[in-house]
């Protein structure tokens, strides 16, 4: 197995935009994405494994297990507006080879779904972050820049790591239109107010009418995830390890 992908469904959606959230920089595409899927009740119907995942699984308190995992959700829009595809997971690929393979093969479904738009979200690390948080896009040509500048976006220059920069790259080849909107944020843990102006700037380029209130809940969720990864360490552990160095200091 190198990249599966399950479909439970293939849904019939109109003119899609596929919105990706896996971790990355202040976990703020998890956050924002996860919000979008429990505010909006979006439909999982596909699951994706990948070789290039973590080789790890994370018992439970019941005794079963989770793995590293993707997902894809679905949403139609009822108000007449696009319908939209979220892209979910607990991990991106570790692997240069296994983050081209992943993306690939996301593409593939969402092409089949008739998906022409691709929106990646992350944060940009700084080592201040002004109120409101600045943001910054990149795009796949400039009549898409500058619809996201529109929003008060700045040009990022520079370079974009992981699936955040890879989806809107391997778009372009593929003639689909995308852009990438990053979030300013100091990039220490789960940055739920980064995702909150990340979530505001999407949903009024979307002309979508969402709730963003709540938005704690899908940080602290992200948060329990990271740390049963192991890609966090919990606040019991960071006050431990305070505690130990202060020990030592005296």
């Amino acid at each position: 197995m190198v990249c599966e992908i399950e479909l439970f469904e293939k849904p019939h959606l109109n003119n899609a935009v596929l919105i990706e959230g896996l971790p990355g920089i202040g976990f703020i595409a998890n956050i924002a994405t996860l919000h979008l899927i429990r505010k909006l009740k979006a439909a999982r119907f596909a699951e994706i494994h990948c070789s290039s995942f973590q080789d790890l699984a994370v018992t439970t308190e019941t005794g079963g297990a989770r793995f590293p995992s993707n997902e894809l959700y679905y949403y139609r829009n009822s108000a007449g507006g696009r319908d939209l595809i979220f892209w979910y997971g607990n991990t991106q690929a570790l692997t240069t080879f296994g983050q081209y393979e992943l993306c690939g093969r996301i593409l593939d479904v969402c092409s089949e779904l008739g998906c022409r738009l691709l929106i990646s979200l992350g944060g940009f690390r700084q080592d201040e972050v002004r109120e409101p948080p600045q943001l910054f896009c990149a795009g796949t040509d400039s009549a898409t820049l500058q619809q996201v500048m529109g929003l008060g976006a700045r040009v990022m220059v520079g370079q974009i790591y992981g699936i955040a920069g890879l989806l809107i790259g391997l778009g372009r080849i593929r003639g689909v239109k995308g852009f990438s909107l990053l979030v300013e944020t100091l990039g220490r843990g789960p940055d739920v107010n980064g995702a909150w102006h990340a979530l505001a700037a999407l949903a009024k380029y979307l002309e979508l009418d969402v709730d963003l209130s709540g938005l704690e809940a899908a940080e602290e969720e992200t948060r329990k995830m990271l740390e049963s990864f192991g890609l966090l360490k919990s606040v019991v552990e960071e006050k431990k390890k305070e505690e130990q160095r202060f020990r030592w200091s005296i």
